[in-house]
């Protein structure tokens, strides 16, 4: 969000929650005409609402980042049938369902601008495993797959869609596990003994949302450190 308002963009910021983190962040971005969007992504009806909120009061919208998330521990000789299964539901119901509908409620309002750009925001996790965190490895996973059929199904369309997929980046999320005897071993993952700044994801969101990156509809961008290489 910082790195589109730089760039002179209105941006919307949803939340579920956080109505005044939410707000904070809105009044320290540069520029004007920032607003914010409520909406439990596992609530089709409230992404519906927030979506088109978001186009009314912006006049539009030119780009849509799937980049919420939530990330449940649930090892599967270690938990219950039912928190295996709530655990299924709710990640599911978030990473996936919850940015596939804002995805179809969002290009409702691209297509009448002739075009846009949606990037989804997944994660190393979907091609190397999440041991301890199955349901998140298998939602981002997902997401990639979803945004490569969403690529070729929206190109005549005039919009493009493409993903990232980083490793451990410096979040909220991830500061707690970070600040453990488990970090040093997280920043070793990467020759760069590091995880990533949260700028770095965001250029390359950045990049993937310009008019320049149409080539680049499809793709999925590994942002990890090299602390993971696929073929």
């Amino acid at each position: 969000m910082r790195a589109f308002a730089a760039r002179g963009e209105r941006v919307a910021i949803h939340y579920r929650d956080a109505t005044a983190s939410a707000e904070r962040l809105r009044d320290g971005l540069p520029g004007d005409g920032h607003i914010t969007v409520r909406a439990d992504l596992a609530d089709a009806e409230a992404v519906r609402a927030m979506v088109d909120e978001a186009a009314a009061r912006l006049g539009g919208l030119d780009v849509l980042v799937n980049n919420a998330g939530i990330y449940t521990g649930h090892p599967v000789l270690d938990v219950s049938y039912e928190e295996w299964g709530a655990a299924w539901q709710q990640t599911l119901a978030v990473n996936l369902v919850g940015a596939a509908n804002a995805t179809w409620c969002a290009v409702r309002h691209m297509t009448g601008r002739g075009g846009g750009r949606i990037v989804n925001v997944g994660s190393r996790g979907a091609f190397r495993g999440e041991p301890d965190h199955p349901a998140y490895g298998a939602s981002k996973a997902g997401l990639h797959a979803f945004g490569q059929s969403l690529a070729v199904a929206l190109a005549p369309h005039g919009i493009t869609v493409a993903s990232v997929a980083p490793g451990y980046v410096e979040t909220d999320m991830t500061s707690e596990e970070l600040g453990t005897p488990a970090g040093a071993v997280i920043r070793g993952q990467s020759p760069f003994n590091r995880v990533a700044y949260p700028e770095e994801i965001a250029a390359a969101v950045v990049y993937l949302a310009s008019a320049e990156a149409e080539w680049a509809s499809g793709a999925i961008l590994d942002l990890n450190g090299a602390s993971y290489l696929r073929s």
